[in-house]
């Protein structure tokens, strides 16, 4: 092989899509042949492993990407095993002259990266990475002292002031096919998917992963979502997310085309002017997380806010199992987790419920509630997740102050005024007015029998008094870790979800 004749390497992460990929742009750009390469990296130490959900996920949006690479000419390798040693390994197999990839910003793969690219240089390769997943490099976001931002309200009010995202870029039409034998494993080999027994049915229904469905879902969301969106994100009853979250998390779309789109639409419709702030802010929080994991470390294993390492949080299974299995006796908690379980997602204002409930009515530390996120969401994100659940939980950047404790009955009649929402996924409820729906232990004995409830049999009674929980945790918060001078705005943050 002539050193002209050389392919190039794209190392594929969290960037599964053609459009708008600066580095497979890039290597395209060389002329040469193209070797796409995806290591399934479960072993490196400090690499956090993928939950159950974002495995399902994983293997879709990979099929899709093989297919649709495969039609322009790609050819995609994939891999298992240690990043660091797999990388060179299928460098020096293709004897690839050029390497290209987006850039992470989790601090240990920060590190990863920059020790490949200083081994790969010394090797006499040629080796790009490039920014792709974020609107800014969390190095070039800084307050006026040159410090990282701790606050979300001030970091997106510098984003929003500065110079405008750039353009998505348009998919390259074909790419040069590598011509030689190259090692692969299937996707089957990567065992991504659950086995036995299979209880991905309702992500299967749900979801179509892959870039095709990420354009459709924002498509759909611009069509009938954006109208409203500053209320109505709100509203579980109602369908004004984006449920772009997944599709985000693992690259089947970019920010700046997300971004672009809504700015096109908006040109079309300036009302819809006020929504697609609201929509756009929330991809800020997105970006926020990811600035405070780069800055901060390991946002999953300690606090933000070291002055809660010594909170008196309890250990309770029993708690933590009502709660993973939606059975705590609060309607629109039950209803939150239950959606989780069956769809690989949870509403928004949801997501803040039921975090709220784990950590103030139960008093479970936050990294429990964390690891369950992580292992049952489709749109699980290793930065985002986190600093989500430290944000409710009190001991995160922007923090909501201790004595902010949702009520669940108060959340679920203002959320979900009629119940439709508890309805649909608390069936055992559905017969029961919207007036009780969200307290059943407050309904009459003839509401109870008219509905088919027997609680505490067909539904269980609450597992905790929501006035005795709320005084307990006041006073655990204000002993441990008293209010903070400064509290922003409270947002439906906890999530990536927009």
């Amino acid at each position: 092989m002539t050193p002209d004749s050389r392919p190039a390497l794209v190392w594929l992460r969290d960037d599964l899509r053609i459009a708008d990929n600066p580095a497979l742009d890039a290597a395209v750009a060389t002329g040469r042949e193209i070797v796409a390469l995806v290591v399934l990296d479960d072993v490196s130490p400090d690499l956090r492993p993928i939950g159950g959900a974002s495995r399902w996920w994983l293997h879709r949006s990979l099929a899709a990407f093989a297919a649709r690479f495969d039609e322009i000419g790609g050819t995609l390798c994939l891999r298992r095993g240690t990043t660091s040693e797999i990388v060179p390994t299928v460098v020096a197999e293709i004897d690839a002259a050029a390497i290209f990839w987006n850039r992470r910003h989790l601090p240990v793969g920060v590190e990863i990266d920059g020790d490949l690219k200083r081994r790969l240089r010394a090797d006499g390769r040629h080796v790009e990475s490039f920014r792709a997943g974020l609107l800014h490099e969390p190095p070039a976001v800084r307050t006026a002292g040159g410090a990282p931002y701790r606050v979300f309200t001030p970091f997106w009010r510098s984003v929003r002031a500065g110079p405008p995202f750039r353009a998505p870029t348009p998919p390259p039409s074909t790419v040069r096919r590598y011509g030689r034998p190259l090692p692969s494993l299937s996707l089957d080999d990567l065992r991504l998917l659950p086995r036995t027994p299979y209880w991905a049915d309702g992500l299967d229904r749900t979801w179509t992963p892959g870039e095709a469905g990420a354009g459709a879902r924002l498509r759909r969301f611009l069509d009938q979502g954006l109208a409203g969106y500053a209320t109505g994100r709100d509203r579980p009853d109602l369908d004004h997310t984006s449920h772009l979250s997944p599709h985000l998390r693992f690259g089947e779309i970019s920010p700046f085309a997300v971004v672009a789109a809504v700015a096109a639409r908006v040109s079309a419709d300036p009302s819809l002017g006020p929504d697609a702030e609201k929509f756009i802010a929330e991809l800020g929080w997105r970006e926020f997380s990811h600035h405070l994991a780069y800055h901060f470390g390991d946002l999953a294993k300690r606090n933000f806010q070291p002055r809660f390492d010594a909170f008196p949080w309890r250990h309770d299974e029993a708690v933590v199992a009502a709660w993973r299995e939606g059975r705590t006796g609060f309607p629109i908690v039950d209803a939150g987790m239950r959606e989780l379980w069956a769809t690989g997602t949870i509403h928004n204002r949801v997501r803040m419920v039921v975090a709220s409930f784990l950590t103030k009515h139960g008093l479970v530390d936050w990294r429990e509630g964390e690891r369950w996120f992580f292992d049952t969401l489709v749109d699980a994100c290793p930065a985002v997740n986190p600093a989500s659940w430290q944000w409710v939980a009190g001991c995160g950047a922007d923090a909501a102050p201790y004595f902010r404790i949702f009520s669940p009955v108060a959340q679920g009649t203002k959320f979900d005024p009629a119940g439709d929402y508890v309805r649909r996924w608390v069936p055992e409820l559905a017969r029961l007015p919207a007036g009780t729906i969200h307290a059943p232990w407050t309904a009459d004995r003839a509401l109870l029998d008219a509905a088919g409830v027997v609680l505490g049999h067909d539904y269980p009674l609450p597992i905790v008094d929501h006035a005795y929980a709320r005084e307990r945790a006041l006073a655990a918060f204000a002993a441990t870790a008293p209010p903070v001078s400064r509290v922003s705005r409270p947002s439906a943050r906890l999530t990536g979800e927009a």
